[in-house]
């Protein structure tokens, strides 16, 4: 005889998957996480159209700022969550050698 669950143990749907990219983490290596492909893709193209080919860089912080207002604002409303979704894909980037991490405080990026 089937029980009906209790509304806070039933399983929540997941996002689809088939828009999701495979991102990598330059700090854990090996490590992988599927996450929402337009927004990564979004925030990608805005990191390398401001982050400039060689050092010194930009600083994360600035680097942050320039990034937002390229962002369309369908994907990030009001900017919102680009903090998270910029050291996602940064980190990317890095572990995928198209960024590079100069060893300065505070930390610069320029592109390879």
């Amino acid at each position: 005889m089937p029980t009906s669950l209790p509304a806070t143990s039933r399983v929540r749907s997941r996002p689809s998957t088939e828009d999701r990219v495979t991102v990598e983490n330059v700090i854990r290596p090996g490590g992988r996480r599927r996450v929402d492909g337009p927004k990564y893709r979004a925030m990608r193209r805005a990191i390398l159209a401001v982050v400039p080919r060689r050092a010194p860089g930009l600083t994360l912080a600035d680097a942050l700022a320039a990034a937002i207002p390229r962002l369309p604002a369908v994907v990030f409303p009001a900017g919102a969550g680009a903090g998270w979704w910029f050291k996602t894909v940064q980190l990317d980037l890095e572990a995928k050698r198209l960024l590079v991490r100069e060893k300065t405080s505070p930390i610069r990026i320029h592109r390879r």
